[in-house]
This record gives structure tokens, C-alpha cells and sequence, in this order.
């Protein structure tokens, strides 16, 4: 029999800036190099650092530590940050990763009352990717829940499955708030799965956002999976750490959180060949 050999993929592991917070964009680089991350995604609007390019450039030439990704200021507490024009914001975020050289910017889906936006949301996307030469990658959400059942939030609506998004960002600890599971998921997108947010839930209607492994989504096997299917995209470890009393504490779920992923960001595969004792290999 042959031996196995292991196999992992090109995707390279960045941190999250929102993964530090409240501490500022400046120790996510700091942590980032430190604890090994390849890179990081920085989340526009977390900070007023993160959205001054000129800062975040100058952050990342400091620290040596590139920016893979940029996150849109598309959440409630950043829809006022860059302004209120929606496509403005996108376009921003667009040269903020050129400048950067980064290749994906994250979206979310418009909010209900985003309307005349939301109207033409699938198709902006499409021509924003085709026109910047930025992959624009929009991310699953989950519903929100209310004492009088389910909210609508969003347009055309938070499960991006069945949508024609060329190009998807799989958030674990969202898919556990919307009782999904996130194997199923990758499985379900294939090809158009370009973008992984690592992180955990218990399917709690609070978006948990927990250190991998800590949760529902057999965040193991989707790394395995992906490392079986040679996923060349970032995965990127978006964890909640507000409720780390220290920065020790932080800073130990954070490299907890990239030890699981290098862990199990590989895959089992058997050669086509043999190696005898003598050392020569042949055909199986």
C-alpha cells in the first residue's frame, strides 16, 4: 500500500482587524506578525484608523504584514462611515485595495430598507468585479429574530445560495445564527466559494462568532474540505475577543485560532507511485 502523503492548498490565513477589537488596528497588524498570520482583512470603520488608507498603508509597511482583503463598511455601526452613498462606499473600498494590493473586497447584502440599492445590488456587484478587476465577495447572513418571529433585514435577502453571485464569502458563525450548516454550504457553492470568515457558533441567535472548534460548524472538516478541493482564497479569522479580561487571553485565542486552521487546512492523498525499500518508486 502507499504511504499517504499530505496536501495544503495555496489559501493563505489572515486575521481579521475586527478580530482584536476594542483594541485598535494597529495591534491586529502587531499580532498578526507575531503570532505567524499570513496577512490580515481589514474591516473599514472598526477604528478611524481603518478607514485612512494612508494609515493603513503605513501600517502595513511598518509591520510587513500585507493586506489580503478589505471589508466594506456595509455593518450598522460603519453606515455612516465614508459617507452615505452606497455605490460611493464600494468604489471606495474598491481603490482602497488597489492601493493595498489586495484582491477581494467583502460585502453584505443591503438591509431592507436599503431599497433603490438592493434594486440593482446583484448586477452592481457583477459589473464592480468585472470593472476594478477586484473579486467583490458577497457574504451569507442570517435572519433576525424578534419576540414576534422573523425579520426581514435583507434585500434580496441573507442566504446568497440560490442568488447570482459569481463570487461568495462563507461565514461560519453566521451560518450557525441561521441554523445552517456551513459544510453544506461550501459544498452547495462549489467554485463560488473565493472568501472563508473562520470562525464558530452554537446556533444561538447572536452572532457568536466563537474561536474555531468552539461551536456547531465542524470548522475542522470545512478546512479539510476545502483542502481536499485546493481552495486558493484567504481564510480569514474573524473571532469576537471582547470578553478577553487580558491581552493575554486575546492574544491565546488568537493563536489558538491559527493553529487549529494550519491544523486542519490540509488534506490526506495517496500518490500514484510506490516506493520500495531500495528507494525506487513505481506506478500503482
Amino acid at each position: 500500500m502507499a504511504d499517504q502523503l499530505i496536501k495544503v492548498p495555496n489559501a493563505k490565513v489572515a486575521l481579521s482587524t475586527s478580530s482584536v477589537y476594542p483594541e485598535t488596528t494597529s495591534s491586529a497588524f502587531e499580532l498578526a506578525r507575531r503570532l505567524g498570520y499570513d496577512g490580515v482583512e481589514l474591516m473599514v470603520g472598526i477604528d478611524p484608523v481603518a478607514a485612512d488608507i494612508d494609515a493603513v498603508e503605513k501600517l502595513r509597511d511598518y509591520h510587513g504584514i500585507p493586506v489580503l482583503a478589505v471589508h466594506a463598511p456595509c455593518l450598522l455601526i460603519t453606515q455612516r462611515v465614508w459617507g452615505t452613498d452606497l455605490w460611493a462606499k464600494l468604489d471606495r473600498s474598491a481603490e482602497a485595495a488597489q492601493r493595498l494590493d489586495a484582491d477581494v473586497v467583502v460585502v453584505h447584502p443591503p438591509f431592507r430598507w436599503q431599497r433603490e440599492y438592493a434594486r440593482g445590488f446583484v448586477d452592481g456587484i457583477r459589473r464592480l468585479t468585472e470593472s476594478t478587476g477586484i473579486t467583490f465577495c458577497v457574504e451569507n447572513m442570517y435572519p433576525w429574530r424578534t419576540p414576534g418571529g422573523e425579520l426581514k433585514a435583507y434585500l434580496p435577502g441573507w442566504d446568497p445560495t440560490g442568488r447570482d453571485y459569481a463570487d461568495l464569502t462563507l461565514d461560519l458563525s453566521h451560518a450557525s445564527t441561521s441554523g445552517q450548516q456551513s459544510l453544506d454550504l461550501a459544498r452547495a457553492w462549489g467554485d463560488r466559494l473565493k472568501h472563508l470568515h473562520l470562525t464558530d457558533g452554537t446556533g444561538s441567535a447572536k452572532d457568536e462568532h466563537l474561536v474555531p472548534g468552539r461551536g456547531d460548524q465542524q470548522a475542522g472538516k470545512v478546512l479539510e474540505y476545502l483542502a481536499e478541493q485546493d481552495f486558493s482564497g484567504h481564510v480569514v479569522l474573524e473571532i469576537n475577543s471582547r470578553k478577553c479580561e487580558t491581552r493575554a487571553q486575546r492574544e491565546a485565542d488568537l493563536a489558538e485560532s491559527l493553529a487549529f486552521t494550519r491544523l486542519h487546512l490540509a488534506a490526506p492523498v495517496t500518490p500514484s507511485y510506490s516506493v520500495d525499500s531500495g528507494g525506487v518508486a513505481s506506478a500503482l
